[in-house]
């Protein structure tokens, strides 16, 4: 599983990304976290507003901080 957490590298960004950390670890799941920080490819992807959330490709969340447990339901599913 591939995860990838959308946007310039704020505060709400570290939150979800810490978050996301927290999820995978908690599920137990084999994932890789990134970032995406170009705002082109932001943009190109169809995110106007982050922090975005993307799995395996597929954008999941835009412009919110999940709680882990939001994505642990979210991931899980």
């Amino acid at each position: 599983m591939k995860i990838e957490i959308l946007g310039s590298g704020c505060p709400k960004c570290e939150e979800l990304a810490k978050n996301a950390r927290a999820a995978v670890e908690d599920l137990g799941l084999d994932a890789e976290i990134g970032k995406v920080t170009d705002i082109t490819e932001i943009a190109d992807r169809g995110v106007m507003m982050t922090p975005a959330l993307c799995v395996d490709g597929e954008v999941k969340l835009v412009g919110k901080v999940a709680s882990t447990e939001e994505l642990k339901r979210l991931l899980a599913s």
